[in-house]
């Protein structure tokens, strides 16, 4: 499942008006002991994911998710939202405590935007209008973190030119949102299986972007399902990125869905990112290997396992 495919099922999922949250009051608090869980990090799961549990209602959703023990949410659709419901989100975050994860600012899976801007300025403008929109966004759903996709690469100029036209890009957005308090961040995403033409697609790429433009607004997501395709080596490369990243996604291998599902060892990979004492949002942008309710608590269980990593294992 590819960035696309998440972006259409998160927006399927708020198809559905957005309800008040008296409305799903105990909703979840019976299924499980989940009210007493309380994972080590904090996991983000995304609109859609446990629907056959909390029904297509966002809020019912969002108090499902809390109700688990899950403290945050991503949601990349965020700004094709109405904004009422925008709002709603915001507010209900607030009244569960949960964490805003990332929104997507600006993409193109399609043409080279970001690597041809220093030659092309018209391609800016689009750019810094998604950005001032993801500002405004930002502050209805009370969210820190927006990715950016920086476009495809142009295999017709050399890469080092099109790397410093990014930089140049990443700079222009970082003024606006440095003034907002918002942290971009760019994803390397894999182009050895979704994502073949996109500019960005290693970690030790988006170190040098980073320490290039200079700016506390332009971070790295670090998402290991793509870094687990583009380069394995997961958590040295962790290690050595680690002062530019501020976000990770899950999602194992292959298959793109929860972990344990594929090769990964989510556990040990937790385990070390808890170590290096980070308390940033790790979004489940993944999605189930099962149908129906009985795959949404395997998805529940798989971070349940995975996060108890301080246990030994039977």
């Amino acid at each position: 499942m590819n960035r696309r495919d998440f972006l259409a099922t998160g927006m399927a999922s708020g198809a559905a008006v957005v309800a008040s949250a008296s409305s799903v009051e105990g909703l979840a608090g019976s299924t499980s002991p989940a009210a007493a869980r309380k994972f080590k990090l904090n996991y983000a799961p995304h609109f859609g994911m446990f629907k056959n549990h909390a029904g297509d209602d966002l809020v019912a959703q969002l108090q499902f998710m809390a109700d688990q023990g899950f403290t945050a949410l991503e949601d990349n659709g965020a700004p094709d939202r109405p904004i009422a419901d925008q709002e709603k989100i915001g507010k209900t975050l607030a009244d569960l405590k949960m964490t805003m994860g990332v929104f997507v600012a600006t993409k193109d899976f399609n043409n080279a935007t970001f690597a041809l801007t220093t030659w092309k300025p018209e391609l800016r403008e689009p750019i810094l209008k998604d950005m001032r929109n993801a500002v405004e966004v930002a502050k209805r759903i009370n969210a820190k973190w927006c990715t950016v996709v920086p476009g495809c690469h142009d295999e017709r100029l050399d890469w080092d030119y099109q790397t410093g036209s990014v930089i140049d890009m990443f700079r222009r957005c970082a003024e606006i949102a440095e003034k907002a308090g918002l942290v971009i961040v760019m994803e390397p995403l894999n182009t050895r299986r979704d994502h073949p033409k996109l500019f960005l697609n290693k970690i030790s790429q988006g170190y040098a972007i980073c320490r290039a433009v200079n700016s506390p607004s332009v971070k790295i997501l670090y998402d290991m399902y793509h870094q687990q395709i583009t380069e394995g080596n997961i958590i040295p490369n962790i290690d050595l990125a680690y002062s530019e990243v501020a976000y990770f996604q899950v999602g194992d291998n292959p298959g793109r869905k929860e972990p344990t599902s594929g090769e990964m060892n989510y556990r040990n990979i937790f385990k070390h990112i808890h170590s290096k004492g980070f308390t940033g949002v790790v979004g489940m942008e993944h999605g189930n290997a099962k149908p129906g309710k009985e795959g949404e608590q395997a998805v529940i269980d798989a971070y349940v396992w995975s996060d108890s990593f301080d246990k030994p294992t039977m």
